[in-house]
C-alpha cells in the first residue's frame, strides 16, 4: 500500500495554520468514514447536490446552500451565476462576457492573488477606494448596468480601506446588486456560517478543509435560492465554465459530515482547549531572552488564540533561522513568523496535544535552552 513514508515524502506537525500548500486541516474519523462509504455505491451526482444542499442549508440557518471543489472554486461559480444567470446560452459563452453585466466590484485594498478566480470567468474587475480610504460614494458610483456583483473579502488582514460589510450590503441592496463574502477561513466562531447571510449579503463562501475540516479540495457556499440555483448551472456535471471544477461523491459525503460534525461540537469547550494550549507553551518557553505572549485573534480574524515567540539578541538563532530549523528537522515543524520575523508563531488551532511537547523540546534543543 502506498504511503508518505514509501514515497520518501516527510510528514509535518502543522503549528502555523490551515494552509493549502501543506493540505489544510485534518480529517476526523466520522468524514473518514462517511467518504469511504461514499465510495461504495453509484448515485446520481445532482441528485446528492440537491439533497446534501438541503441538508447544509438547514444546518447553517440559510435559504440553500451548495458544495464546491474548494473555495476557490466557489468564487468562480458564483462569479459566472452573477454574470450569466441561470441562461444556458449565455452559460456556454463563458468565458466570453460581451453583452453581459461582466464588470466585478471589489475594494483597491482587498485585491489578492485569490481574485483570480473570479477574473477567470471573463469579467473586469473595478477598483473601488484606495489602500487607506474608501468612501461610499465612491461604491456607488461604480455600480452601474454592467454590475454583476460585490465581492468582499472578510479577512481582519484584508480590512484597511475598506467600507464596513453592513455599508456595502446596505448600497447593493439598494441598487439590486448581489454582495457576495468570501469567507473560506472565517471559523471559528460557528455563527459566521450564518451571520453574513442574516446581515443581508446574498451569498458566503467558505473553505471545506480548513477548520470545518472536511476534505481538502470542498468549498461550500450558502445564501439565497435563486442565486445558489444559478450556480449549479455552472458547475459540474454540466458543460460549464465549473465543469473542470468536479466535485466527487465521496466529497461531496465527506463535507455533510464535516459540517455536521462542526455544528455539534462543544464550541466553548474548543476554544479553553486552544486557551490552554497557548498557556502550556508560555509557561514552557519561559525563560530569558523569550517572550513568550498570547495573541488574538487568529491570522485573518478567527476567534482563536496563538502565541508569539518573541527572541531577543542573545538567542543563538535570529527568528527566521529557528522556523527554517524547525521546518527542515526531525520531525519537521510547521510554524509562523511574527510581522516583524523578530518572533515565531505558534498556532494551536491544527495541533495534537502530543505535539506540543515534541514543540516545545525542539525549541530548547536549538536555543540552548537544555
Amino acid at each position: 500500500m502506498p504511503s508518505y513514508k514509501n514515497l520518501g515524502v516527510r510528514t509535518l506537525i502543522n503549528a502555523v495554520d490551515t494552509y493549502t500548500i501543506i493540505g489544510g486541516s485534518l480529517m476526523p474519523e466520522e468524514v473518514i468514514h462517511a467518504m469511504v462509504e461514499a465510495g461504495k455505491s453509484f448515485v446520481n451526482i445532482e441528485e446528492l447536490q440537491d439533497k446534501a444542499g438541503q441538508r447544509l442549508a438547514q444546518l447553517t440557518r440559510n435559504e440553500s446552500a451548495l458544495i464546491t471543489n474548494g473555495a476557490a472554486a466557489g468564487m468562480a461559480i458564483v462569479t459566472a451565476a452573477c454574470v450569466a444567470g441561470d441562461d444556458l446560452a449565455k452559460a456556454e459563452r463563458l468565458p466570453d462576457t460581451l453583452g453581459m453585466k461582466n464588470e466585478v466590484i471589489m475594494h483597491r485594498s482587498q485585491r489578492n492573488g485569490y481574485d483570480h478566480a473570479i477574473r477567470q470567468v471573463g469579467v473586469k474587475l473595478v477598483e473601488i477606494g484606495n489602500v487607506d480610504v474608501t468612501y461610499p460614494w465612491q461604491l456607488e458610483s461604480a455600480i452601474n448596468d454592467r454590475t454583476a456583483c460585490i465581492f468582499y473579502f472578510d479577512a481582519a488582514t484584508l480590512k484597511k480601506g475598506v467600507l464596513p460589510l453592513e455599508t456595502v450590503i446596505e448600497i447593493g441592496q439598494k441598487h439590486g446588486i448581489p454582495v457576495i463574502v468570501d469567507a473560506a477561513a472565517q471559523l471559528p466562531p460557528v455563527e459566521n456560517l450564518w451571520r453574513f447571510t442574516e446581515m443581508g449579503a446574498t451569498a458566503a463562501i467558505f473553505s471545506g478543509g480548513k477548520t470545518l475540516r472536511g476534505p481538502q479540495c470542498t468549498g461550500l457556499v450558502v445564501g439565497k435560492r435563486d442565486l445558489i440555483h444559478a450556480c449549479r448551472i455552472h458547475m459540474s456535471p454540466r458543460h460549464s465554465i465549473g465543469r473542470s471544477m468536479k466535485v466527487g461523491k465521496e466529497e461531496m459525503m465527506g463535507l455533510l459530515a464535516a459540517v455536521e460534525r462542526y455544528i455539534r461540537l462543544d464550541h466553548a469547550k474548543v476554544t479553553h482547549e486552544l486557551e490552554q494550549r497557548v498557556q502550556l507553551i508560555q509557561k514552557s518557553l519561559n525563560n530569558p531572552g523569550l517572550t513568550v505572549q498570547r495573541v488574538f485573534p487568529g491570522p485573518v480574524g478567527q476567534h482563536y488564540p496563538r502565541a508569539a515567540v518573541i527572541l531577543d539578541s542573545s538567542m543563538p538563532l535570529s527568528a527566521l533561522e529557528l522556523k527554517n530549523q524547525l521546518e527542515w528537522g526531525e520531525p519537521g515543524i510547521m510554524v509562523g513568523l511574527t510581522p516583524d520575523e523578530q518572533g515565531i508563531i505558534i498556532n494551536p488551532l491544527n495541533l495534537q496535544d502530543h505535539e506540543i511537547p515534541l514543540i516545545i523540546d525542539r525549541m530548547k534543543a536549538l536555543l540552548s535552552m537544555e
